[in-house]
């Protein structure tokens, strides 16, 4: 029976492969697992970061006096 996922190969070096397969372990979970759950957390900060850079530059660009009034936007 096929997959219903996409699969992915990745090639480690044996020091990588073996913290993977401690985690692994240490969470009751495969190898497959925890490395999907590992690259969704790093999504998710790098994610995060971009927001973070995307905010700053908003901030540094604002000017309250070109700004319009939620109040405004609707009339």
């Amino acid at each position: 029976m096929p997959a219903k996922n996409p699969r992915v190969n990745i090639v480690l070096d044996q020091a990588l492969y073996d913290v993977l397969g401690r985690l692994a372990a240490r969470d009751g979970i495969s190898m497959s697992l925890e490395a999907r759950d590992l690259i969704k957390e790093a999504l998710e900060t790098k994610e995060d970061l971009y927001w973070d850079i995307v905010a700053a530059e908003r901030k540094r660009t604002y000017s309250a006096k070109k700004s319009v009034a939620h109040k405004d936007i609707w009339k």
